[in-house]
């Protein structure tokens, strides 16, 4: 780099010098040094880069107009959020719980009954009190870099892409100081996938997500397509899983007590192709595919491998292609029918890279303890139109609560949600 600087710096001195040893009336032939140098300040401007999410895109979709979309990030009015559209099964509902936290991913809840949440874009973590009949909201803390937040054991643990922030007793010490932990955790720097997700496991170890830095490439170092666990203070370290691409939610079986995660398929590759996936770690340090294979064995096109799928632990079941699958959650409550319990709830928040949107819905999962038989159904619908190829919501996560019902948070609105059941 200091190389690279130099030498621009001497040509540009150059041409300068040469401008200034011209005679002031006009000369029929160019100043040569001002024509020479010209060339070099063009080769010393690097060319633009695409974005991050058109690597992989091939020149047969150059004119393609799918691109991320953007979220809302501004307060949506209980007014302005049509739930009537939403459809669900027989004697289940849903109302609006709370408004008013733009942006708003995963939740959790402290033993006082605070519900905590961080957001991607915005850079915010969230604290929601519940006054029985209405819920005010506050920012905990701002300007972070992608931050996720859960709550354990009275600590609100805080893990944007470059900090990690412990919150000790918040819900009776609201403007507690943090504890910065982030030196223990050893976080990898690259941005693209390496958002979080944060959930302690029944081993009392908080368990992370690192994402590929790219849409589909060898990831340049071991730090990224993982999932680790930590002891909470990040003294101790584990990677569990390899070749994740990018998991935005998991949960643990209530029976087994093995880890079940969505993982998001690589763009690029059409309308139909590769579905997301649902995972099982039967055993820390299986390895998941990434970037070499994907669903249910698909060899990856451009980065190929002999035996692409050998050794790959392939999915419980396939998601849909692009459908984004964000939180899961086995439903452990007896507020639902029976034919619910130990089911597994995955959010979709919605697809952007294909033709037709996919996704925006919330579907139930029934299958085996041990990933057999796994058998996909919807559970909510209406968060988009189909025939108008529109949204309005992006259901992303969810929260059991102590009765038995289901809180699920929208990205889009902002809003959280809670979903009843009664007789019919």
């Amino acid at each position: 780099m200091r190389h690279s600087l130099t030498l621009v710096s001497t040509l540009l001195a150059a041409a300068l010098a040469g401008c200034a040893s011209q005679p002031s009336t006009p000369q029929a032939t160019p100043a040569q040094p001002a024509t020479a140098a010209a060339p070099a300040a063009a080769a010393a401007t690097p060319a633009p880069q695409a974005p991050a999410w058109q690597q992989g895109r091939p020149a047969s979709m150059a004119d393609s107009t799918l691109a991320p979309l953007a979220g809302k990030n501004t307060v949506t009015p209980a007014s302005d959020i049509p739930l009537s559209k939403l459809k669900l099964p027989p004697g289940f509902k849903i109302e609006i719980w709370s408004t008013g936290t733009p942006g708003i991913r995963a939740i959790s809840r402290g033993d006082s009954g605070k519900v905590y949440g961080g957001t991607r874009a915005l850079g915010r973590v969230y604290e929601i009190t519940d006054h029985g009949t209405s819920r005010s909201s506050r920012v905990v803390v701002d300007r972070l870099n992608q931050p996720a937040a859960t709550i354990h054991q009275g600590s609100l643990y805080v893990m944007a892409i470059d900090k990690v922030l412990r919150f000790d007793g918040i819900e009776s010490s609201p403007n507690v100081a943090p504890v910065d932990l982030t030196a223990n955790f050893k976080l990898p720097p690259l941005q693209h996938h390496n958002w979080k997700y944060l959930r302690f496991g029944p081993d009392g170890m908080l368990y992370v997500p690192f994402g590929a830095p790219c849409n589909i490439c060898v990831p340049p170092t071991g730090e990224y397509a993982q999932i680790r666990r930590y002891t909470p203070d990040g003294s101790e370290m584990e990677v569990i899983a390899t070749g994740v691409r990018n998991t935005q939610g998991f949960d643990f079986h209530p029976v087994t007590k093995e880890l079940w995660f969505t993982d998001h398929g690589r763009d690029w590759l059409g309308d139909n192709m590769p579905e997301d996936e649902l995972n099982r770690l039967g055993r820390p340090g299986q390895f998941f595919g990434f970037p070499y294979c994907h669903a249910q064995g698909i060899p990856d096109p451009d980065i190929k491998k002999a035996n692409a799928c050998g050794g790959v632990t392939l999915p419980v079941t396939t998601m849909g292609a692009h459908a984004a699958n964000m939180g899961v959650q086995f439903y452990t409550g007896s507020m639902f029918p029976a034919e619910y319990k130990n089911a597994l709830f995955v959010a979709r928040k919605g697809s952007w890279n294909r033709t037709v949107k996919n996704g925006y819905d919330i579907v139930v999962v029934h299958a085996n303890a041990d990933g057999t038989n796994a058998k996909v159904t919807p559970f909510i619908t209406g968060f988009a139109d189909p025939k108008a190829n529109t949204f309005w919501g992006r259901p992303t996560y969810f929260l059991q609560m102590p009765d038995g019902a289901l809180l699920v948070s929208d990205e889009q609105t902002g809003a959280i949600y809670r979903i009843s059941y009664s007789r019919p």
